[in-house]
């Protein structure tokens, strides 16, 4: 008799490249599951953008996997239990999630599902080096980047080779229609995320896609490319890797059949930006609400949940912020360089805490990882590992007139101000009567007024963290 094996798949949505479904389909038949665990951080995923991601990512692999792909919402270890009893089925595998939840809970389920004589067993199928791997020579953790990076992974045991789909996988059960998965009510009731999807695809083909195009049209020129929003040089596979549609080991392995320049290098490098993230999470699971450095508890964060608002709306009368945020908004992505800005703006012009921001960008992200999203909000704010330093205080308008010098950006998402000439497209509040008059343009009617004074902001931040820090600051030459 064939051996059963429950496939029970998380952030690892496809079928190359799975090392739990690939040693689930050589040891016999294959029953493939997901469980909406609203207890997990990760899963807690109503009303967000991700939901509506996850919905047809789903719909994606159930059809990869002949409709033979089971969802559930509830607990885990009831959920595997059931099945297991159900289905006659022996193990349980899957592969590994990071985040502090998952951990502490994948231990106490493989506990579980042993004491009832059900195999458990993980896999590693969505990061380049395990954690527990690179370590500095005193076998603590790195807290910096380029060592992690250079010292830690470069040096260590290189990635493991990519694994392809199993040939032929003989599952257990009958084929189902898409039911189980509407169930999930992943979908929202108003269809706001229609214009939203319309530019994405979610699920592995859709991967493969966005990697060939990018590959074709955007590896070339990244390096410096990537700073400017307008440009295509972007790989807009975040997503696609938050669910595991393709693993980094995929795109690892892709890159070794480019050519060999600074361009590949860096995107290699923001690879290990992501692994970092995870790394940092996994060493220090306080990182999504705590801060890093400590020194930022003293930090004086503002409470004002009507500029909060504004800034979330796209409203701050700042055209590159407000260009990003709608971006977020409509398309459920930023760009990275747009990313920095606005977090740069929330927390230290209006002087909002880190934490409000991430809450925000993981509502309306479909590329919402959980690690790096905190590590990042943490690194703008200056609170993070190996953060940005404390004065660095993004100045939006000359961040808009260096890195979207034609407006290509601004105009697409902020229309309401498209007829000013490019002097003042990032600026709007500087024109003379006469050129907004011009672009048709009534400030405080069409398009708000700043709601903070840019350079007064700034050193109000400066003020704080210098406060915070109890001595005097000294900028950088």
């Amino acid at each position: 008799m064939s051996k059963k094996t429950i496939v029970w798949f998380r952030q690892d949505l496809r079928v190359a490249d799975n090392p739990a479904l690939n040693e689930a389909a050589e040891r016999g038949d294959v029953l493939p599951i997901l469980i909406v665990d609203e207890t997990d951080q990760d899963m807690a995923l109503r009303g967000t953008a991700r939901a509506v991601w996850l919905h047809h990512s789903l719909l994606a692999l159930d059809k990869k996997l002949g409709g033979h792909l089971q969802v559930f919402a509830g607990d885990p270890e009831q959920i595997l239990l059931a099945v297991a009893a159900e289905n006659g089925a022996d193990a349980v595998f899957w592969n590994r999630c990071y985040t502090p939840h998952r951990i502490i809970a994948d231990k106490q389920i493989k506990q579980f599902l042993s004491e009832r004589d059900l195999a458990a067993r993980s896999f590693n199928g969505s990061l380049l080096w395990e954690p527990w791997q690179v370590l500095k020579k005193d076998k603590t953790p790195y807290k910096v980047f380029t060592p992690f990076y250079k010292k830690g992974c470069l040096s260590a045991q290189a990635p493991r080779a990519t694994v392809a789909a199993p040939s032929d996988i003989s599952f257990v059960g009958e084929a189902s229609d898409q039911s189980m998965i509407d169930g999930l009510e992943l979908l929202p009731r108003h269809d706001w995320a229609a214009k939203m999807m319309a530019d994405w695809q979610p699920g592995e083909q859709g991967a493969r896609e966005a990697w060939a195009q990018f590959a074709d049209n955007g590896l070339m020129g990244y390096k410096n490319g990537r700073n400017f929003p307008a440009k295509a040089n972007v790989s807009r596979l975040s997503p696609h890797l938050a669910f595991g549609e393709i693993s980094p080991h995929q795109i690892w392995a892709a890159l070794e059949h480019q050519p060999q320049n600074e361009d590949v290098a860096h995107f290699r490098s923001e690879l290990a930006w992501r692994e970092f993230s995870a790394y940092l999470l996994y060493h220090f699971p306080t990182l999504p609400f705590e801060n890093f450095n400590s020194k930022f508890d003293q930090m004086p964060w503002q409470i004002d949940q009507t500029a909060l608002e504004k800034w979330q709306r796209g409203q701050t009368g700042i055209p590159i912020v407000d260009a990003g945020m709608r971006e977020l908004w409509q398309t459920g992505y930023m760009h990275n360089r747009v990313r920095m800005i606005v977090a740069s703006f929330l927390t230290k012009n209006l002087g909002v805490d880190w934490r409000e921001g991430a809450k925000w960008f993981e509502h309306c992200l479909v590329d919402a990882d959980y690690a790096n999203n905190r590590a990042s909000w943490q690194w703008v704010a200056g609170s993070g590992a190996d953060a940005a330093p404390y004065f660095r205080v993004f100045n939006p308008v000359l961040q808009a007139e260096k890195f979207d010098p034609l407006g290509a950006y601004i105009r697409t998402f902020v229309p309401e101000i498209a007829e000013l000439p490019n002097k003042f497209l990032g600026k709007p509040f500087e024109a003379p009567a006469q050129v907004l008059a011009d672009a048709g343009l009534e400030l405080g009617i069409a398009y708000p007024h700043p709601i903070v004074d840019l350079k007064q902001s700034r050193n109000r931040a400066l003020a704080a963290y210098q406060t915070m820090r109890g001595q005097d600051m000294v900028e950088p030459a």
